[in-house]
């Protein structure tokens, strides 16, 4: 069924309804963008995410460092695709005091929706 998509149409609508959720700063919407199982690859260290409330708690607790963000611009470039997932580079320009930020998110489609399954940083 994905065999046949176009990944810059579909990255761009998954990351359209993903920043409206960002700015609600609504935790189970944004959790419904992750996947289960998951992987967030910090620098500091490795996360798996068994369960889709460990997603929602955690953004729960770090929106207080995005207090200041009532508008957030985001470009993306698709890096890779396949019949099942594709890796988008994303970046975020917040606007309101938080800074920039850039990430890898592997997008996977299970099920007939699209999720994240890795995230990691990049650099700026």
């Amino acid at each position: 069924m994905t065999e046949h998509f176009n990944a810059e149409q579909v990255a761009g609508a998954f990351f359209a309804t993903y920043a409206e959720a960002l700015l609600r700063r609504d935790a189970d919407a944004i959790a419904e963008h992750y996947a289960t199982p998951a992987l967030i690859e910090f620098p500091q260290a490795a996360i798996p995410v068994s369960e889709r409330a460990q997603t929602r708690d955690f953004f729960e607790t770090a929106f207080v460092q995005y207090r200041d963000v009532t508008q957030t611009d985001h470009t993306i470039k698709v890096a890779a695709c396949g019949p099942h997932s594709i890796w988008a580079d994303v970046s975020w320009n917040h606007h309101g005091g938080a800074p920039d930020e850039r990430l890898m998110y592997q997008l996977t489609h299970h099920e007939g929706t699209w999720r994240i399954a890795v995230l990691t940083p990049l650099s700026n």
